[in-house]
């Protein structure tokens, strides 16, 4: 089987520079399969044991979302309304007061402020609500913890799942967006489902580690919460990192995994661009987001044996 690997050349780019991040890249990537052919055991564990509950995972997460949202008159409305109108408030601030345009594309192409402002709210939104109802998963299903014979494992990706049919809403609601403005769906929108999956991956796996330690350091919450609104000004989600003229300010942003995703969701909508064609990103995205998911494991199985004495 041929695998073919398209790499983004940049002309103006020093050739030297090129050569020194296809090394790294490639020795990184090579130490990272290492790693993972020796502690292939305890890598795979969780996600085996994640498959083997998959249809309890799915009930579990049906019943948390109606569970959410029973005895208010409106439902899962509310769920739908606190991003709306943060889309909203951004758009008349940005949009309306201060007249501020898109990015523009390389053919000359100016992007609507609201299609680039909801294209990179729409994964964040995603994540905050996935990390804080995952980081609370064990203290909320405290009673199930205490049970010797269930797999407090899969309470985590509960949590997100849930906010996955949130997500999907707003997902439907760029698309038609994007539609308004000219831009239809088409092979390249496809890719939302990959993004999409980076992210549930991705925060699954910051989930284990922030769910293990919270039960430990209930201060853990707050720290997130402070922590989110931080990194999303640092997302470049109502600003284009593509502004930015400092190289070396440019390649520590791009350290955040949360640009991969906001950015391929903008790539999706209306860039047309496929996600292989940033080599670089992707791999560097994937070698952390499995670094992470295996100290999430390893911190979660050190410490679940104390979690139903301390809750």
């Amino acid at each position: 089987m041929a695998v073919i690997i398209v790499v983004h050349h940049n002309p103006g780019a020093d050739p030297q520079e090129e050569l020194a991040k296809k090394i790294i890249s490639c020795g990184v990537i090579v130490a990272s399969c290492l790693i993972f052919v020796k502690w292939y055991d305890k890598f795979t564990v969780l996600p085996v044991e994640l498959y083997q509950n998959r249809h309890l995972i799915w009930k579990l997460a049906k019943n948390d979302f109606k569970k959410r949202y029973a005895g208010s008159y409106l439902g899962a409305v509310w769920a739908m309304a606190q991003p709306v109108v943060t889309v909203v408030m951004y758009y008349i601030v940005f949009g309306v007061i201060f007249h501020m345009d898109g990015p523009k594309l390389a053919s000359g192409e100016v992007i609507p402020h609201v299609l680039f402002l909801t294209a990179g709210l729409v994964p964040w939104f995603y994540f905050s609500e996935a990390l804080n109802h995952g980081t609370n998963a064990l203290l909320e299903y405290n009673y199930l913890v205490k049970k010797v014979v269930f797999k407090i494992s899969i309470l985590p990706i509960i949590k997100i799942i849930a906010a996955t049919f949130i997500h999907a809403f707003f997902v439907c609601v760029l698309l038609v967006l994007a539609a308004i403005y000219g831009y239809y769906p088409s092979v390249y929108t496809l890719q939302l489902f990959y993004y999409s999956a980076c992210l549930f991956i991705f925060v699954l796996a910051l989930c284990y580690t922030t769910c293990a330690v919270v039960v430990f350091f209930k201060d853990l919450s707050q720290i997130i919460s402070i922590g989110l609104q931080i990194g999303m000004w640092a997302t470049p989600i109502l600003w284009n990192i593509g502004d930015m003229e400092n190289s070396t300010v440019i390649t520590l942003l791009k350290l955040n995994p949360l640009v991969y995703i906001v950015n391929g969701y903008r790539s999706a909508v209306y860039e047309k661009e496929w996600f292989f064609q940033d080599f670089f990103s992707t791999m560097y995205f994937w070698i952390v987001t499995v670094v992470l998911f295996g100290i999430g494991a390893l911190v979660f199985k050190r410490l679940k044996v104390h979690f139903a004495d301390v809750l």
